[in-house]
């Protein structure tokens, strides 16, 4: 036995090297169109788009502002307009009230004034984290105002829309303001002022069917649905099988309802470089170059 102790290799408790770090749970992003997991971190350098397949995640209202205006000239306006209970509709006051705090903003748009590529423009992003992007008459209202200062002042408009459609609990009054946002870009377009629409994911309903569809230039980004009706009360009501891809933004463009597909990575040069054109200006110095 004492021979056998000779061999016997003491166990003495070992230390770890270093602390064991737990990785937060909302550090990590997955991507529901591919099932790719990813850091938070390397979808937020790519736009929020999927670095494995390219699909577009929905983004911020607020990130879109950062991306389309110049550093520190984004000034919203009409940020004072606030919904009312015009059809005293059920519980729609405490609706409204728990939008403005899960979104952060008055209503379902933000409209400012800002530069893209030192130029001004007016700027309007809808936000479809107040009641899904619907279209009620403070909505309306700020895209008809924002409309007539753009004909006035002969300010270029960019409209990023993102929508479930008319706001059902204003009845009739969200839909009128399909003309009355129709009326206002037709004074723009009689006065040469450019409008550039950006339809994202989704563009539906009443929007669809009024102010997203009406620009002089229509952009959209990959894989948008973009429409009027849902596709099931479509194939409901015609009867037939709707067609691979129906109701994307690839689709629209193949029947040149759109003007062009484009990845949110090329939004800002894209759009800036269409606004000088249609305004007969010529690219800042080294733009060119750095497209």
């Amino acid at each position: 036995m004492a021979v056998m102790a000779w061999f016997k290799k003491e166990r003495k408790p070992r230390t770890a090297p270093r602390e064991r770090r737990e990785i937060p749970a909302d550090a990590w992003e997955k991507c529901e169109s591919c099932g790719h997991v990813d850091i938070r971190e390397k979808f937020v350098r790519a736009l929020n788009v999927c670095p494995e397949c390219g699909t577009h995640k929905r983004f911020a209202a607020e990130d879109y502002i950062e991306l389309l205006t110049d550093d520190g000239t984004w000034k919203e306006l009409f940020a004072d307009l606030r919904s009312v209970d015009p059809l005293t509709f059920e519980h729609y006051a405490e609706r409204i009230v728990a939008a403005e705090r899960k979104a952060g903003s008055s209503d379902a748009i933000y409209t400012g004034l800002g530069r893209l590529e030192a130029e001004p423009v007016h700027l309007g992003v809808m936000n479809f984290r107040f009641m899904g992007g619907s279209m009620g008459s403070v909505v309306g209202e700020k895209i008809a105002r924002l409309a007539r200062r753009s004909a006035e002042k002969k300010i270029p408009m960019i409209l990023v829309c993102t929508s479930g459609g008319a706001r059902m609990q204003e009845g009739a009054l969200s839909l009128m303001q399909m003309a009355k946002t129709s009326a206002a870009i037709a004074q723009m377009r009689a006065r040469g002022v450019p409008y550039i629409a950006i339809l994202t994911d989704p563009t539906t309903g009443g929007v669809s069917a009024s102010f997203a569809m009406q620009g002089d230039v229509i952009l959209a980004e990959p894989g948008a649905v973009i429409g009027f009706a849902g596709q099931r009360v479509i194939k409901q009501t015609i009867g037939q099988d709707l067609p691979e891809g129906f109701q994307t933004a690839e689709f629209l463009l193949e029947k040149g309802q759109i003007d062009d597909v484009v990845p949110r990575a090329s939004l800002r040069e894209t759009t800036a470089r269409l606004l000088r054109h249609m305004r007969g200006r010529r690219a800042p110095a080294g733009a060119d170059a750095a497209a």
